[in-house]
């Protein structure tokens, strides 16, 4: 009786869904594209060289109050309300990876993380709690006619310093992401190579 060989482990894990994939592309566009208006609005070489602000401020406007489309959309999606529930829950694992990284600590089995780690996390939840406050700014500042001349002026500071403050927040985690190449091939692919989930994701079990 001969005996059967043992399969060997698959060499790759599924990460994201076709639809987690699509609203982080979506979102990321139309966050970039605020962002980019927003330069072109404040900054004054920019402005002369793009010129048609009132186009730009409409295309600022209209992208803006489109950002939380996608994740609405998105909700349908099964994997995209378990991976939200995921980035909801912190754990005393958290703790641990937010202590070593504070440390600098690369040691192996320093950063322990599931599926996402301490530091995904807290960005999920500023950049989704920043965007509704930018959201709420910007119509107190599109609609003027709506709201004392107090609130437009405060929620205009807020607007323009938030803004500032995304914009650098943003360009960390495009040079985290630039950082490491596996990441971006599981956002863009949906799949990442056993090594790296290993490495960087022990506690996630697919």
């Amino acid at each position: 009786m001969s005996l059967r060989a043992e399969a060997p482990p698959a060499t790759r894990l599924r990460r994201f869904d076709r639809t987690t994939r699509w609203v982080h592309r979506t979102t990321a566009a139309l966050m970039l594209t605020c962002v980019a208006t927003a330069a072109c609005l404040y900054v004054p070489q920019l402005a002369e060289l793009v010129g048609r602000r009132e186009l730009v401020v409409r295309i600022h406007e209209w992208t803006g109050l489109a950002l939380p489309v996608p994740l609405l959309a998105g909700l349908a999606s099964r994997a995209l309300r378990a991976d939200l529930g995921r980035l909801n829950r912190f754990g005393s694992h958290d703790r641990r990876w937010l202590r070593a990284a504070l440390r600098r600590d690369r040691t192996p089995g320093s950063r322990p993380a599931a599926k996402f780690n301490a530091g995904q996390k807290i960005y999920a939840s500023w950049i989704a709690g920043a965007t509704l406050v930018m959201l709420g700014t910007g119509l107190m500042m599109w609609f003027t006619h709506l709201t004392p001349l107090m609130w437009r002026t405060s929620a205009t500071f807020v607007h323009d310093w938030l803004a500032l403050t995304i914009g650098i927040v943003l360009a960390g985690h495009i040079g985290m992401a630039l950082a490491d190449p596996e990441a971006r091939r599981g956002m863009r692919t949906g799949s990442v190579s056993r090594e790296w989930a290993e490495r960087e994701h022990p506690l996630w079990r697919p």
